[in-house]
């Protein structure tokens, strides 16, 4: 899908705003790596996450099945 000339001369106009590179500048320095402590993945903290999400968006769990097949390969 293409965007419309207008939507595009938009986006360039909106590129060259200082307003939106000072935002994106401010963004970019107080992001962090949510799951990262200490230089290593934090699993608890992922699988908090996880269940905290499935619970806001009201997702039901589906019930254990086990796999079945004998042969999986990559």
């Amino acid at each position: 899908m293409r965007l419309s000339e207008k939507a595009e001369r938009e986006l360039v106009e909106l590129a060259k705003s200082d307003n939106l590179k000072k935002d994106i500048e401010m963004l970019r320095s107080r992001w962090q790596m949510p799951f990262i402590k200490d230089g290593r993945v934090d699993v608890d903290a992922y699988i908090e996450f996880g269940t905290q999400f499935n619970e806001f968006i009201n997702h039901e769990p589906k019930s254990f099945k086990p796999i079945i097949d004998r042969v999986m390969k990559l």
